[in-house]
Formats: C-alpha cells, sequence, structure tokens
C-alpha cells in the first residue's frame, strides 16, 4: 500500500554547512533552513500504543516559536550518558514534514515513539528542539527511495527468467583490478546522502520537544532490508527558531538511530505484512551500525502485549546530546 503523498517544500541540509564555535553558547551565523508545515489530520493509528498517545496527540497545535535549554532540571532526572552518533545514511530529507504522525496509512504494527532530548553535561532537557524521524515501511521500503530500496515483499519467481542460460562454466581467472567506486546507497548504513527518486513521504516527520525536552511520534514498526537490522533514523536540530512556516536555521547536534530487541523483531516477523518480506534478516548483533551498548547505543525501551504484538507498542529512549556541538552523521 503506498502513502498518501502531500508534497511539501524541502529546504537544503542545514547540517555540516557552518563552523559551529565551541564552549558558551552565543549567536552564530546559521545557514537557513526553513521548510513548510504540512496538514494536520492524517489517520491515527489505534493499538496498546494509542492509549498513551492519547494525550499528546490530543489537540495537536502548530509549533510556537522560539528555542532553547530549559532553566532547570527536574530534580528526578537521571543524566545519561552522551547518546551514540551514527551514520546520516543515504535516504535523508531535511525537515520535510512538520508532523507527529507519520504513518499515511501505512500498513504495519502501531508504534508509539515516545523521545526526550536532555544536555548530556548538565541534563537538562532541552526545549523547542527540532527532532527528525524516518524509517522504512513494513518491507523495507523507503518513502522518497522507493526505487533504491533494497527491501522486499512475497510473491512467486519471476515467470520471464531465462531458459537458454548457458551450460559451460567460465575458466581461468580474473586478470586486473577493478576501478572506480563502490556504488552508493547501502540502504541506510553508510554511503553518501542519495536524492529523492519520488514524491512519497510517508513514515517521516519532524516534531518539537516540549519544556520537558519531550516529543512523540506516531508510526508503524519498522520492518528490515538487506544489510541492516531493524532500526530507525533520527536528527536533533537546536538554536533554530519555529515559527508560522516551519522551522528555521539553527544546527544539528545529535544524528542517531534506534534500535529494536531480537524479541520484538521475531515477534513482528509472524505478523502480516512482516510475515512475507523474503528479504534475509540481519540480527541485532550482527548490525555494522548499532555498538551493542543497549540504551547508549540507542536500543529502545519497548512495552507491548507478548502474546499479541499486532495490538501495538510503545518504544521510549531518553537522548543525551551536545547542544553546541553539531554531529550531522555525514563524516
Amino acid at each position: 500500500m503506498t502513502g498518501n503523498s502531500r508534497n511539501a517544500a524541502n529546504a537544503g541540509n542545514v547540517a555540516g554547512a557552518e563552523n559551529i564555535p565551541q564552549g558558551p553558547r552565543h549567536k552564530r551565523d546559521l545557514t537557513r533552513r526553513k521548510v513548510v508545515v504540512a496538514g494536520v489530520g492524517a489517520a491515527v493509528a489505534v493499538g496498546a500504543g494509542g492509549v498513551l498517545a492519547a494525550g499528546a496527540f490530543a489537540g495537536e497545535k502548530k509549533p510556537g516559536k522560539g528555542a532553547g535549554v530549559t532553566a532547570s532540571a527536574s530534580s528526578s532526572e537521571v543524566c545519561y550518558k552522551l547518546t551514540s552518533e551514527t551514520t546520516e545514511g543515504p535516504y535523508y530529507i531535511d525537515a520535510d514534514k512538520i508532523r507527529q504522525d507519520i504513518t499515511e496509512d501505512k500498513e504495519g504494527i502501531p508504534l508509539t515513539l515516545a523521545l526526550k532530548v536532555i544536555d548530556s553535561e548538565t541534563c537538562r532537557p532541552i526545549a523547542n528542539a527540532a527532532v527528525d524521524v524516518w524509517h522504512c515501511d513494513a518491507l523495507g521500503i523507503y518513502s522518497g527511495y522507493e526505487s533504491l530500496s533494497t527491501g522486499g515483499g512475497g510473491g512467486s519467481a519471476p515467470t520471464d527468467a531465462p531458459t537458454d542460460a548457458p551450460t559451460d562454466t567460465p575458466s581461468g581467472s580474473p586478470t586486473g583490478t577493478p576501478t572506480g567506486s563502490p556504488p552508493a546507497g547501502g540502504g541506510g548504513g553508510g554511503g553518501g546522502h542519495e536524492e529523492p527518486t519520488d514524491g512519497e513521504r510517508y513514515l517521516r516527520g519532524t516534531w518539537k520537544t516540549d519544556k520537558q525536552g519531550r516529543v512523540t511520534f506516531r508510526t508503524i514498526f519498522p520492518g528490515w532490508y538487506r544489510g541492516r537490522t531493524v532500526h530507525i533514523h533520527t536528527k536533533v536540530h537546536v538554536d533554530g527558531e519555529w515559527t508560522d512556516a516551519g522551522y528555521e536555521g539553527g544546527h544539528t547536534c545529535h544524528t542517531g538511530q534506534f534500535f529494536f530487541d531480537e524479541e520484538s523483531v521475531l515477534a513482528s516477523a509472524a505478523v502480516a505484512p512482516y510475515s512475507i518480506s523474503t528479504t534475509e534478516r540481519t540480527t541485532l548483533t550482527e548490525d555494522t551500525i548499532y555498538d551493542q551498548s543497549g540504551v547508549q547505543g540507542g536500543l529502545l525501551k519497548l512495552k507491548y502485549d507478548k502474546k499479541n504484538i499486532a495490538k501495538g507498542v510503545v518504544g521510549s529512549l531518553t537522548m543525551g546530546v551536545e547542544p553546541d556541538a553539531t554531529h550531522d552523521g555525514t563524516g
């Protein structure tokens, strides 16, 4: 099922375009980063996660102006270690949709993503930051890059395969060495940025953190594709300004990925449409991006009915970031 695409203006990538001074926070020369607010009203998924998310999504409003770090931390706040930085991957589209519900009617297990952003040094929550999330659908396909994605569904083998294939085998050894660079891409692990190949934008969104540094997204449990474990990409932008048009300026202080434990992934694989995937799955321990450090490395804390994951999943994580640093994930 394809998502209902709403074409939105897409600004150039702000990350990495400017040199951000370190040390005390002060005004900076900021690269312009402007996006257009998408209309609100996407269908809200239902499930176990719906109960928690109901309050967060009720009366959804446009983000207000201002950005920065809150004056003080809660007395019960626990200071987290700096969350692992990862590669941006080739399929990032800069703040294309300002929204919390990114489902766009895509089929899959409902997932409520409850995040919190704090300063890893002071433990103070970071308010009014712009948080991006994006991930593939249940069959490993990325919106905006459907022709480049390496996921795959079920179905029979093609019927137009050649019947006159050669029966002899090549002999001899190859000579010389290959030239040129390896192909870009890699399905979200490494490789340079790819320009979008289509206008779909399902399972992508940006929203602001509240005074407690919290932000919630409504989406689906991601599928998998060749070479990567199940994951969600994220970016955190600070020092910008929320306007009626969207989010402007600022810099990227964190680029990371969220991961799912093997128990939850195996449970999801038994549910349609995940169950029709024919793509070989990379386990969490085999993944080349996840650093095996648990919560610090982006491993989500998950809550769901162990007897029926199809009802929905709630995934939560606190991200400890460096608000004065620039981590755009492109290095």
